[in-house]
């Protein structure tokens, strides 16, 4: 079954120096392009993160500091990845909890103003765990009926994502071809940031969702605690989550 397509869908996978995602950086990224009429298009780059790639996610990738010694960074590719996903939905496996989490992390570092809130976001792992629990590999085994060749490098995972989400459409009625319903679908959390450090409640209020804010209104906390906005701005959150909050106190300002 074709995806049914009111915009473009991009499908993008990363490969990177690690997991965490306000530290680590994108080593290669591919984007697999779906356009409404059906036609596709791939890119992949390889990316000079800036810093070491670990052993161990080298171990996981393939992908080594040589590899990547003569790349761009992405702060000058940044821009042209930006153009070529405007006007797109995204989609990934495990991308609503890291791919494009750190993917915005990396637009806020290089300057380019790459809106996340227009888009929508269909996460294909979510759809496969609610549906069977496995992972990648057994996803492509168990939809597509193939083994996946090259599983951990970008391209083949990115590939292999889109032919799963195809393969879900066609197995299960129940699945709307729409994806502003598989982007609700395969939403699991209330996240007003990527992190989780601010959510929604049931209520719909932004609140904090850690330390010793945690279930407080955003609003309030940087009304009844002036220092607390500027300590978040210090330490070691996103910086999405920090953009975010800053978008939350602006807001109060035109109050």
């Amino acid at each position: 079954m074709n995806l049914n397509l009111k915009n473009p869908i991009a499908f993008i996978d990363l490969e990177t120096t690690g997991i965490n995602v306000a530290k680590d950086r994108i080593v290669e990224m591919c984007i697999v392009k779906v356009n409404p009429n059906g036609d596709e298009e791939v890119k992949t780059f390889r990316v000079n993160p800036g810093m070491p790639i670990p052993a161990q996610s080298s171990a996981i990738h393939g992908i080594t500091d040589e590899d990547v010694k003569n790349e761009p960074l992405f702060k000058e590719i940044g821009k042209t990845i930006a153009k070529y996903l405007e006007g797109c939905d995204l989609a990934g496996y495990n991308s609503n909890r890291f791919d494009f989490p750190l993917l915005a992390e990396e637009f806020l570092r290089a300057d380019i103003d790459f809106d996340m809130k227009k888009r929508k976001f269909v996460d294909v792992q979510t759809i496969f765990h609610k549906m069977e629990q496995r992972t990648l590999v057994a996803a492509y085994r168990f939809y597509c009926n193939k083994e996946l060749e090259g599983a951990h490098g970008a391209e083949a995972d990115t590939k292999a994502t889109y032919e799963v989400l195809k393969s879900q459409l066609d197995r299960y009625d129940n699945l709307e071809n729409d994806i502003d319903y598989l982007s609700k679908y395969s939403s699991q959390n209330n996240n007003v940031d990527f992190a989780g450090f601010i959510i929604k409640d049931e209520n719909g209020i932004e609140t904090f969702n850690f330390g010793k804010n945690k279930g407080v209104a955003v609003e309030k906390v940087l009304a009844d605690q002036p220092g607390y906005y500027g300590w978040v701005m210090n330490s070691d959150f996103p910086l999405y989550t920090k953009k975010v909050l800053t978008e939350i106190k602006l807001r109060g300002f035109n109050k």
